[in-house]
């Protein structure tokens, strides 16, 4: 009987890690991990006079991070969807990036698209999403972007 208990057990714990909604499956990053060694990051631009040209568009990436499964934090610029649901966003590592202020370089923006749409409560608040990450790339015309994400799920952000 208890045999029986613990694989049973043994059994729904592999299950619940594997499930995609489960964090443990995916590689927690954060902005420093998407930029290769010996690039330096240059501090978010202040331009007072309206300039939003991005200073660094074709930035270096992180290569070996293509096709892993991610859980990353930062703050969403809507794209594409509706007043209730968003299916594309830059993924960004500082409040106003892309909006208020130049992008910052390409390899600090993730392109995220979920084709179900996901509901953002408050674009004031940060949010971790999971997804897996692709070093394609995208190019809009609010930025060039180094890395896009499949996304999977979107959560508050609790650092």
């Amino acid at each position: 009987m208890k045999t029986t208990i613990i694989a049973a057990f043994l059994t729904l714990s592999a299950t619940l890690l594997s499930f995609p909604g489960i964090s443990a499956e995916f590689k927690e990053l954060y902005w420093e991990d998407l930029v290769p060694k010996g690039f330096v990051v240059p501090p978010p631009p202040i331009d007072h006079n309206g300039n939003m040209t991005q200073a660094q568009p074709n930035a270096p990436l992180v290569e070996s991070l293509n096709g892993e499964k991610v859980k990353i934090p930062g703050f969403v610029v809507p794209l594409e969807g509706n007043g209730d649901l968003i299916t594309e966003f830059l993924l960004v590592p500082y409040f106003g990036a892309c909006v208020h202020v130049p992008p910052p370089p390409s390899n600090q923006i993730v392109y995220v698209i979920f084709s179900e749409g996901v509901p953002i409560d408050n674009l004031y608040d940060a949010v971790w999403v999971t997804g897996e990450l692709s070093t394609d790339g995208w190019s809009g015309d609010i930025a060039s972007v180094g890395y896009r994400l499949s996304g999977i799920t979107v959560s508050a952000f609790e650092g």
